[in-house]
C-alpha cells in the first residue's frame, strides 16, 4: 500500500484522512479512511492506514462493514495491531450507527405498517449469526410499549410457547402483539415451523384477547411478513 511505512504524520497533508475530512467532509473518505480515524494510531510500522486495511481484509465479503462493525470484541482482536482499545472504539462506533438507524426509524414506527416495523428492528436482528426471536408490544394507541427477546436458537413450536410471548404481554398491559424473528441466513422466507408457531401464537392471543397482528422475518436488508401474506 502506498505510504505504508509512513505514520500518519508523515504521510502528505492531502493523504492524511483527518485533513481530508476537515477540507471536504467526511463523506469524501474511503471505508479505509474512515476506519484509519477511528484507529487514530497504528500498530509496530504498520500505519492507521494500513491496519485499518488489514481490518477491511478480514471481513471482506458479502457485507464487510457491517461484518466489521458487528464482529465481537474478542475476534476484532485476532487481528495483528487491533488490542482492546481499538476494538471497543469500533464497537462503540458500530453500536452509535446502530442507535442513529433505530432513533430514525423510531420516527416512522406504525403498527399498521409492517415496513415501518421491519425497519425499526432491521439493523439490530439481520447481523446476528443466529436466530432470535422477539415480541413487539403495543398498547391502544398503537404505542410500543417494551420489546423483549422471547428466545434465542431456531425456530421450532415444540420447544417455544406461547406462554413466555403472552406472560411478557400481560406484564407490559400489551394491547397487541408483533412477532419479529430473523434468519441469519439473509432469505426470509418462512420454513413451515414458523408457520405452525405463528398458528400457536395466533390462537393463544384470541383467547387472551391480546391479538398477534403480525410476524415478520428479518433477512438480510429484507422482510416477509405474515400479515402481508394472508398468514394472519
Amino acid at each position: 500500500m502506498k505510504n505504508e511505512k509512513l505514520t500518519m504524520k508523515e504521510l502528505p497533508s492531502a493523504d492524511r484522512p483527518y485533513e481530508r475530512a476537515f477540507a471536504y467532509g467526511s463523506s469524501a473518505l474511503s471505508d479505509t479512511e474512515l476506519i484509519a480515524v477511528l484507529l487514530k494510531t497504528g500498530s509496530g510500522s504498520d500505519n492507521a492506514l494500513t491496519l485499518a486495511a488489514r481490518l477491511l481484509k478480514r471481513f471482506e465479503g458479502r457485507r464487510p462493514l457491517s461484518d466489521l462493525f458487528f464482529a465481537e470484541a474478542e475476534e476484532l482482536t485476532r487481528v495483528k495491531g487491533i488490542g482492546k482499545v481499538k476494538a471497543i472504539t469500533l464497537k462503540c462506533a458500530g453500536e452509535l450507527a446502530f442507535r442513529i438507524s433505530k432513533e430514525t426509524a423510531a420516527g416512522n414506527l406504525c403498527l399498521e405498517s409492517s415496513d415501518s416495523i421491519a425497519a425499526y428492528f432491521m439493523e439490530s436482528m439481520r447481523h446476528l449469526p443466529y436466530e432470535q426471536i422477539r415480541a413487539a408490544f403495543f398498547d391502544t394507541k398503537s404505542h410500543l410499549l417494551k420489546d423483549v427477546v422471547i428466545s434465542t436458537g431456531t425456530v421450532n413450536a415444540s420447544i417455544i410457547s406461547p406462554r413466555e410471548v403472552f406472560l411478557a404481554a400481560l406484564k407490559y398491559r400489551a394491547v397487541f402483539v408483533v412477532l419479529l424473528h430473523n434468519h441469519p441466513s439473509g432469505d426470509p422466507k418462512p420454513s413451515p415451523e414458523d408457520l405452525i408457531f405463528t398458528n400457536q401464537i395466533k390462537k393463544a392471543g384470541e383467547i387472551l384477547q391480546i391479538p398477534l397482528l403480525d410476524h415478520i422475518i428479518i433477512g438480510d436488508n429484507r422482510f416477509v411478513s405474515l400479515r402481508k401474506q394472508g398468514v394472519l
